[in-house]
């Protein structure tokens, strides 16, 4: 079984048809391990409430969706454990300490980062954590 990190960017395409939708929900299959730390409900929490203020979803299915979503098996992991190390990771490398938590876990639980957030993928993707992070379509 394949041990991988995933973001809000990735569990949001499983309940939301979007771009790379099809290759996020590749992620939910039984040969993959998935991590986060718990802020990953907070991001995914914040995420329906923007399609819902943008008038993509209706209150309930956003209520729904979040349901849905604690079914999905994903060993999670305390925030502040690794804030000091994402942090760091966020000083040094312009990520965001949000990011850097994802990126901490990875670090620690020595495996990658799977994500859908562009933004982030490039400011890894040839500095020295370009080890940790794989786009959404680089299944492992």
């Amino acid at each position: 079984m394949t041990r991988v990190v995933v973001d809000a960017s990735v569990a949001v395409k499983w309940f939301v048809p979007e771009e790379l939708s099809p290759e996020a929900r590749m992620f939910l299959a039984a040969e993959y391990e998935l991590l986060a730390p718990d802020l990953l409900w907070a991001e995914l929490g914040n995420a329906l409430w923007k399609k819902h203020r943008r008038r993509e979803l209706d209150p309930r299915t956003a209520r729904r969706l979040l349901r849905d979503f604690s079914r999905i098996r994903i060993e999670y992991h305390a925030s502040e454990r690794w804030t000091e190390t994402a942090l760091d990771l966020a000083i040094r490398h312009g990520v965001t300490v949000y990011d850097g938590l994802y990126l901490a876990l990875a670090t620690g639980s020595g495996c990658r980062l799977v994500t859908a957030d562009r933004r982030l993928h490039e400011a890894c993707r040839k500095g020295p954590l370009r080890h940790l992070v794989d786009w959404v379509r680089e299944i492992p």
